[in-house]
This record gives C-alpha cells, structure tokens and sequence, in this order.
C-alpha cells in the first residue's frame, strides 16, 4: 500500500523519507505530467515555477553561505527550470551567471518565457557552445555551487564530444553540484551512462520518481536524492498506474511475533545444499545467516572432504548425506521446509547429480551461484521441472546474462526488462543484485534502496541467500519474504558501514547486524537505519 501523497507543494524532501513510492518510466512522466497539471487547474508554465523554485529553495537550505552560484541550462524545459532557479537566486542577493548552450532565438515556450524573466532580472548570461563553456569552467568560474539543467528526462542515446567535453568539465571542479530532475547525461529509465554523465552531489527529481535514478550506474551520479512533487504527487500516483516500486525501511513485509509456544519445527528447517572442495565458505555463510535471521533448524550437504571446516565452530549445524539417494531417505530431507542451492557447489559431476534432486523437490528453493548455472543448462537441455514450489533466483549481472543467454551488457542497458524475463523464464522470483536491487515475479518490480559498495565482497551473495530462507520459512507470501531479505540484508550492511566505514567489511560481520535487525523488526514492525 503507498502512502498518502501531498495535496499541495512542499519544500524539497530526501526520497529516502517518503517511501514506499511508485517508481515511473520518462515518458509516462513526461507524456501525462501536463495532463495531469490540467487536472488539478495549473499551467504549464506555473509548473516550470514551482520546479526552479524548489532548485532554488534546495539550494538555499543545503548550502546557506554560498556566495557565487553558476546554473548551467541547455534547451527545452530543463534549461527553464535552470532560467527560474537563475532569477531566485539573484533576488536573493547570490551572484548568479548563466551559461547557456542554446541562443535566445533557439528557445520557445515556457523555456522562452522563463528566460524573458531572467533577462530583465539583469542576471549575466553566457551563450556559447559546450566546447566554450567548458573551458570558462576550468578557467574562470571560482563559485561553490553549480546547477546542472542541461539536459531532461527525455535524454537518450549518446553524448556528443562537445557536451562529454562540458560534462567532464563539471565533474572536475571542486563546487558542490545539484542536478535538476536528473544529472545530464543518465538515462532516466535504464540509469545508464553513455559515455558520461554529471557526478552530482544532489540530484532534485520532480512530480514523480524516475526509474533510472535508483539502479545500476545511477549510483555513482545521482549523489543524494530530493523529491518536489510539487503538489502533483497523489493525483499523478492516482491518474497513472505502474509495475515499479521503491522499498524503504516503511511499511515492509512484518515478522510475526514468536510465539510463547514456539518449538524447534516451527517456523523449521533449512537444508543447504553446496560447499564442494575447496569451497566450504560459500555454504557456511549461507546456512548460519538463516540460523541468525530466524531458521529454527539447519542441515548442511557439502562434500564430504569440507565437513570439518563447515561444521567448526557451529555445533547448531545439521549433518546431511551428500549424495542424492542417501539424502532423499534422511530425516533432515523430510523436516525441510524451504532448499538453499548452489553457494559452492561447483559444476562437477557431484554437483550436477545433487541439484538434479533437488531441482525437482517440491520445496521451497533459493538458487544462487553454481545453481544458477546447473539451472540454465537444465532449462537449455528442454526444461525445467514444475516442482510446484517457490522458486528464487540471486543472480548478480554475469549470471543473470548467463540464464537469458546475452551479454552482461545487455542486462546493465535495462535492469528491469532483465529481472522481470529471467522471473517469467523460470517461473520463479528474481532478486537481481548490484546497485539498486531488482526483485520480481515477473509483473512487478520492487526497487531495494538500501546496501552500499563495501558489500562487493566475497560471500554477501551467501549471506543474502540464508537470509531469503529465513524470510521464506516465516512470510507466507513469497514475494514479501524476497522483499524483507533484500532489505535487512542490505541495511545491516549500511549499519555496520555507517559505524566503521566501507573498506574491509566481511559477509560474517553482518551476522550480529542481522540478529538485530530481526528482532527490533519482530517488537516494532519496522528496523531502524
């Protein structure tokens, strides 16, 4: 369920601060935002005024002692945007300059108009082409603050060497930058980059959230992101419908209590299948993080020369045969309720016969890693299997080329389409890893906002498995425990960052984080940052 939007404009707010939120394609923003703005009875140009307004107002409470201020506007309405930010800041007292690289005779509508308005403010403004203003960056602009309104959401395609050269000029000086709408150069719907973009401090979005914003490259240009729905956000989340949501640390999947009857069986047993030799990490990760977020028993199948160093050091660990007829007999196989596959499990021939078992069991089953690959070959040798059980699969960009049968760049160009095929190809749930994490059945897609680059190490993806496990013992809907994981996975990362930084951090030093989490989840129906 969203929350409910704003009847009127507000000052600026961190997106983080009013999740859960629809997230929007660029043309269902721009195709319907004049549509929209009719509906509430306001003009197209009082829109532009309300946007550079909340730039200017983002401006002022972020950095209040700016002195020197440059905006930087190219054509169509994003300039415009930059135009009214221009004047408001002048009015203020900021020494303001303008860089333009598009002649007055060059513009038209609104853009036109706002442009009028700054002229007779008396604001200096430079018109010239990219190559020109770029130099004037290096050279001459001394100010701390620049306001990127170059290019809109409708950009697309490539930079030209002319506006890489102005970009590259931008991300190269020490003043603080804030993008409007998007930073110039990222492609609003994909959040990719071709071959440039603005590396913004902050990044101000309008009416609505932009899809591309919150995955993949995005990341490493949008910097902190701001919301101004200006006063639009309710009625355009009423009038346009979308598939694409953003997960916050508000109103997710809620843990039941544990119940003062509670034993051993209940919410039950994980069996995890992987660890072959030379690989006992992976398995170990995974087991112990769904013994930490609330899996009441573990049994592990790892090959038989890595059970000693599986096993040390976690007496609560559960020995299971690792060979598919002895495990099919077994106790542990019988009481297991949810399968986690492939974390270590190599490719060999041990492997191939373990998941070929498990693949067709109709239990709940996590697949990750070497999984992954069994699990393709499978679906490429005529199909796979209808266990009649859930199905979720973890794969970072590599694997997820590897299922659909492309390249890893063919998967960053478009993280949705990518998440929602493999889920629909494989009948399952996909949690698409990297920045941004994608989670999709196949006709949704949730859009995970939390996580941080010291996670890129050996074993979060383990880790996250286990933690999928629990979620999937103790959530009855599928979806909603993917959901969950993702979340309390990567927030216990941030947590842990926030206190010691992102450099050194271990997929085990999550373990304390997490047992955290989930039970301040448990008491308040929601974990704190």
């Amino acid at each position: 369920m969203m929350p409910p939007a704003r009847s009127k404009a507000k000052l600026p707010i961190k997106l983080a601060d009013c999740l859960p939120l629809p997230a929007y394609r660029a043309g269902q923003v721009k195709d319907n935002e004049a549509k929209v703005a009719a509906s509430q009875g306001i003009e197209m140009y009082a829109l532009m005024e309300s946007a550079g307004g909340a730039v200017f107002s983002l401006v002022q409470s972020l950095w209040p002692q700016a002195a020197k201020v440059l905006v930087l506007c190219g054509k169509g309405n994003n300039g415009g945007d930059g135009f009214i930010c221009a004047r408001l800041l002048s009015h203020s007292g900021i020494d303001v300059l303008v860089l333009s690289t598009v002649a007055k005779n060059e513009l038209k509508g609104d853009a036109l108009t706002a442009y009028l308005q700054l002229e007779q403010s008396g604001v200096e403004v430079l018109q010239a082409g990219e190559l020109a203003l770029a130099d004037y960056i290096k050279q001459d602009f001394s100010g701390e603050i620049i306001v990127d309104s170059l290019f809109g959401i409708g950009f697309h395609g490539q930079l030209s060497q002319d506006s890489e050269a102005l970009v590259r000029a931008v991300n190269r000086h020490r003043a603080k930058v804030i993008s409007v709408d998007l930073p110039s150069g990222l492609n609003a719907d994909s959040g990719t980059v071709n071959p440039e973009a603005v590396k913004a401090d902050v990044t101000l979005t309008f009416i609505a959230a932009k899809q591309g914003l919150l995955t993949g490259q995005a990341a490493d240009y949008v910097g902190c992101l701001y919301l101004a729905d200006l006063g639009l956000g309710q009625i355009f989340q009423q009038q346009i419908g979308s598939d694409h949501f953003i997960q916050g640390r508000q109103q997710l999947p809620v843990l039941e209590p544990v119940s003062a009857i509670r034993h051993k069986s209940s919410p039950g047993l994980v069996l995890a299948i992987g660890g072959n030799q030379m690989m006992p990490g992976a398995i170990r990760l995974a087991g112990e993080a769904a013994l930490r977020c609330g899996a009441s028993m573990l049994a592990v199948a790892c090959h038989q020369e890595n059970r000693n160093r599986v096993f040390n050091g976690l007496p609560e660990m559960m020995l299971a045969p690792d060979r598919a007829d002895e495990l099919a007999r077994s106790a542990v196989f019988n009481k297991a309720k949810v399968m986690i596959l492939g974390p270590g499990l190599g490719r060999d021939h041990w492997a191939r016969h373990l998941f070929d078992f498990a693949i067709t069991q109709p239990l709940a089953c996590v697949i990750d890693a070497d999984g992954l690959y069994l699990l393709r070959q499978t679906w490429q040798q005529g199909g796979l299997p209808d266990a009649g059980a859930t199905r979720v699969l973890t794969p970072h960009s590599a694997e997820a080329a590897c299922l659909l049968g492309c390249k890893v760049s063919e998967i960053n160009r478009d993280r949705f389409a990518a998440v929602k095929a493999i889920a629909r190809q494989y009948q399952g749930i996909c949690l698409l890893k990297g920045p941004g994490t994608l989670i999709s059945d196949g006709k949704t897609v949730w859009i995970n906002t939390c996580g941080n680059p010291g996670m890129a190490t050996g074993g979060m993806g383990d880790v996250l498995s286990g933690i999928i496990a629990a979620m999937l013992l103790q959530l009855n809907e599928p979806l909603a425990a993917v959901r969950l994981a993702a979340y309390l996975h990567g927030q216990a990362g941030d947590n842990i960052v926030a206190k010691q930084g992102q450099r050194g951090l271990l997929a085990s030093d999550l373990f304390p984080e997490l047992l955290h989490l989930v039970n301040h989840y448990q008491v308040d129906g929601g974990a704190e940052g």
